[in-house]
């Protein structure tokens, strides 16, 4: 896991999630030097599990730094909410534990904050929502990072958050097209609420996205969050 000669620096991307962790490699520009690799989510999604999957999708890979994306607020490297993996999260500092599995040094960072850091153009009011088994969602005011919005669980319509209408479970129980028209319900709602210059959406369930979109709306593909591992190492207070 040295950094080869003439390679530059090689970032590990980390995209964990509540059904599938993903890795890959890339450059120092972002541009990805391996495929995308995923295995499922253990369960049950405890730390150690978690470690385990990572290190077997990093095993093969020449890396330099990590980046890791995680469903649930982090600070200095820690997770202090994990809602749809384990308890055992809680408290937990993933980055030293990564950095002793893995050898490099490690940030690891909120994975909606992560994909908007990939996604963002940088100006103005920008809002990313990631829909997948849950609803991640981060802010960004001029390039700055708004850390840990964590706005899934807030009130969103009939007594129930945003992912408790718009999370895997919803989609599953209710179908595509309620849940379509769940997702154009949010966005008209977000658009007066933040005044946004631009809504991305994100996440593994974006693809069953139907209705058509505001202009200043755009769907990101999957792989956004994992490119967003290359600007959290460029902003030191991120770190």
């Amino acid at each position: 896991m040295s950094k080869r000669w003439g390679m530059g620096i090689r970032t590990l991307a980390v995209d964990i999630g509540g059904s599938g962790v993903k890795v890959l490699v890339m450059d120092e520009e972002g541009m990805p030097l391996t495929e995308r690799d995923r295995l499922d989510t253990p369960q049950p999604a405890t730390p150690e599990a978690i470690l385990r999957v990572i290190a077997k999708l990093a095993s093969n890979k020449d890396f330099d730094r990590v980046s890791v994306g995680f469903p649930g607020v982090v600070k200095q490297g820690k997770t202090e909410t994990a809602v749809n993996l384990n308890p055992d999260w809680i408290g937990f500092d993933l980055a030293t534990a990564l950095e002793q599995l893995l050898g490099q040094p490690t940030r690891v960072i909120n994975d909606a904050d992560m994909q908007g850091l990939g996604a963002i153009r940088g100006t103005g009011v920008e809002l990313v929502i990631t829909l997948g088994t849950g609803f991640g969602s981060a802010l960004f005011l001029s390039g700055e990072l708004v850390p840990n919005l964590e706005m899934g669980h807030h009130p969103f319509r009939k007594g129930e958050t945003y992912e408790q209408q718009l999370g895997r479970a919803a989609l599953d129980s209710r179908g595509k097209r309620r849940w379509n028209e769940r997702v154009q319900q949010a966005i008209a709602t977000l658009q007066p609420l933040f005044n946004l210059d631009m809504l991305y959406i994100g996440g593994g369930n974006a693809k069953h996205i139907t209705i058509e979109l505001p202009p200043n709306v755009k769907v990101v593909p999957n792989v956004t969050g994992l490119l967003g591992g290359i600007a959290l190492w460029r902003n030191e207070s991120l770190g």
